[in-house]
């Protein structure tokens, strides 16, 4: 991936940060977007001083901004990652209103907003990856309104990448698998089910993530 321009936003989370560690050793040219600004220093500052933007996935114009930004910033834009999301628990009637929202805001109109904005700048080759999970194929009890929201975002990105595929610009849905790291236990309602051990995320963001961007980018005229 020598020379791509990518954007990896919620790059200060376990997902987006392997995977910007992960493109920038393979050769990409970086920027990075993600709510935690000191978080997000350090990762710039590791990754060769490169560019970087805060933002909250409740500024939906913010978050369709961040592409422009990223194709200012780097002279172009190749490849979107978009690894922001939230986890939340709970029976359907246990869930308020203001988590069942924030749920549906984070996990899928936020996404939405930043390939919506990117998908102008983008150009034919070129790519986006957009991380779902596993919840979408078989959400257990007690997810209703966290696997809604995760689906929505899949069922748009499928929508979304029919339409994109005579332009030649190729959408990712990357269905990441429970990972180990902590995710479910910074749920920000209810207590996560049962769950099987996670896999191992660096693995799992090279395999599911990386890889199939790495060979879009070798696809790329």
């Amino acid at each position: 991936m020598a020379g791509v321009r990518v954007l990896v936003v919620g790059a200060t989370g376990m997902i987006g940060g392997l995977a910007a560690r992960m493109l920038y050793e393979r050769g990409a040219s970086m920027a990075l977007a993600g709510r935690n600004a000191g978080r997000l220093a350090d990762r710039s500052r590791l990754l060769g001083d490169c560019p970087r933007r805060v933002f909250d996935a409740y500024d939906l114009e913010g978050c369709a901004a961040l592409a422009p930004w990223a194709a200012r910033s780097l002279g172009g834009l190749d490849c979107v990652v978009v690894a922001i999301g939230v986890a939340g628990f709970g029976r359907a009637e246990h869930v308020d209103e203001a988590a069942a929202e924030h749920l549906m805001t984070v996990n899928a109109l936020a996404p939405m907003a930043v390939v919506r904005g990117a998908l102008p700048v983008l150009e034919s080759g070129r790519s986006v990856g957009v991380v779902t999970g596993a919840v979408v194929d078989a959400p257990p009890q007690g997810t209703a309104d966290y696997a809604a929201a995760k689906s929505a975002l899949a069922a748009w990105l499928g929508v979304v990448g029919r339409e994109q595929r005579r332009r030649g610009v190729r959408v990712v849905d990357v269905r990441m698998p429970h990972l180990e790291g902590g995710f479910a236990d910074r749920a920000v309602t209810g207590r996560a089910p049962t769950l099987p051990p996670g896999a191992d995320p660096g693995l799992s963001v090279e395999r599911y993530l990386v890889e199939p961007l790495a060979d879009a980018a070798r696809r790329s005229p």
